[in-house]
């Protein structure tokens, strides 16, 4: 058995679900080329924890995102190639129900990547409507990390109550849970506010991912509610959010026109103050870019104030996700 190497994790990561995603992000394999460029400018600028998932990619581009990662990894050798940190989430199909399922799905996930996954997550909780199949997949994670075939492992979409149960039973394993992502944004404030999440966290020694920093691109400023919108089922979101959110838009504004920063910069520093470590995606250069200058400064407590005070005032949040638990 392999002695497991800690995990190392940035102060902010990168989110992969749009490489590979035609459904939500109009994905095509002539973007490839541009993420690559993406994928090397995150490394250097040491943004070197990628998010990704088995379940990332449309069709038959199932696994994309692992496979685009592993090229782009085994190609870049400048700086903080050492860093380098893959995080995928193993997806609790109907057809994994057993420990060996999940076994055997990292090492799937491997073979995309060309290399060992450094953190494994289970991507959901089957507790809300399958809870018998759950324990299982979550013994196949932790015998991934005894067998060392991972330095870390991860929860995805659970809550407070149900964290603390498997994080009871891999402690009793000596398997510690390294990370638990959950969508958090200044328009889903949710998983911290009303449940707590964040003190259960720190109490337990576990960091929190925050996904969709930028609540699908509806922080940036660029879009409003007169449109135009993406095409799609973001849009669909966008017609019903972007009206409620104006005090929200102009309080994130009025700060990152005072820092001179943008409001994407703005959304993601209140995330990183907030103490977790964000994943904003990125699909061309001027995105990483722009994600990037997050890092390097903070947000003082006045700010990041008047924003939770904005963020609580705003009529629609977020749409939650469905197998977000307790």
């Amino acid at each position: 058995m392999q002695t497991n190497q800690t995990l190392s994790l940035p102060e902010m990561g990168c989110g992969t679900w749009a490489w590979g995603n035609r459904l939500l992000w109009g994905y095509d394999e002539s973007m490839d080329k541009e993420l690559q460029e993406v994928f090397n400018l995150c490394v250097s600028n040491g943004v070197t924890l990628f998010d990704t998932g088995d379940s990332y990619g449309t069709g038959k581009l199932n696994g994309r995102s692992e496979s685009l990662l592993g090229q782009f990894s085994s190609q870049y050798s400048g700086l903080n190639s050492d860093q380098i940190c893959i995080a995928t989430k193993l997806a609790a199909y109907p057809g994994r129900l057993t420990r060996n399922a999940m076994i055997s799905a990292c090492k799937a996930s491997a073979k995309r990547l060309g290399r060992n996954v450094d953190l494994v997550q289970m991507h959901w909780s089957t507790a809300n409507y399958f809870p018998w199949q759950e324990w299982p997949l979550l013994d196949g994670l932790a015998d991934l990390y005894q067998q060392g075939e991972v330095k870390g492992v991860g929860l995805s979409n659970y809550g407070p109550k149900r964290l603390k149960k498997v994080d009871q039973k891999f402690r009793d394993r000596g398997v510690p849970i390294t990370t638990l992502q959950v969508q958090y944004s200044l328009l889903s404030t949710y998983p911290i506010t009303e449940l707590g999440l964040k003190d259960v966290c720190d109490e337990l020694g576990i960091k929190i991912i925050a996904y969709s920093p930028l609540a699908l691109g509806i922080l940036t400023g660029k879009y409003s509610e007169k449109g135009p919108f993406p095409k799609g089922i973001r849009g669909l979101v966008f017609r019903q959010i972007l009206p409620g959110v104006k005090p929200l838009l102009s309080c994130l504004k009025e700060i990152s026109e005072s820092r001179n920063k943008t409001m994407s910069q703005v959304a993601i520093n209140w995330c990183i103050c907030k103490g977790t470590i964000p994943i904003p995606g990125a699909k061309n250069s001027e995105q990483a870019k722009q994600n990037i200058g997050a890092l390097g400064w903070k947000l003082d407590s006045g700010e990041v104030e008047e924003l939770d005070k904005a963020a609580a005032s705003v009529d629609k949040k977020m749409v939650q996700n469905i197998f977000q638990t307790k």
